[in-house]
C-alpha cells in the first residue's frame, strides 16, 4: 500500500492511498474512521481524487463522524 497524499484538516485527517487497483480515501477523526474506495479505472488522473475530496464531501463526512459516535455510544454503554 502506498501513501499518495496526506490531508490535514482542522476536524479530520484524510489520507490517500494507491492499492491494489484501487484508491482509498481515509478519514480519521480520533478514534473512529471512515474508507471510501475507488477503482483506479473510474477516475482518467490521480488528480480527479481530489475534484471528489470537495468541501462539501468532506463537511458530509465529517457529519457522520458524528452519528457514529452517537450510534457507538448508545451500544458501548450496554
Amino acid at each position: 500500500m502506498r501513501v499518495v497524499n496526506e490531508i490535514v484538516k482542522p476536524n479530520c485527517k484524510i489520507t490517500v492511498f494507491s492499492w491494489n487497483g484501487k484508491y482509498l480515501i481515509k478519514f480519521e477523526q480520533g478514534d473512529l474512521e471512515q474508507t471510501f474506495k475507488i477503482d483506479a479505472l473510474d477516475l482518467t488522473s490521480e488528480d480527479e481524487i481530489y475534484e471528489i475530496i470537495s468541501d462539501e464531501f468532506i463537511n458530509e463526512v465529517v457529519a457522520s463522524f458524528g452519528q457514529m459516535r452517537n450510534l457507538f455510544y448508545k451500544y458501548r454503554s450496554l
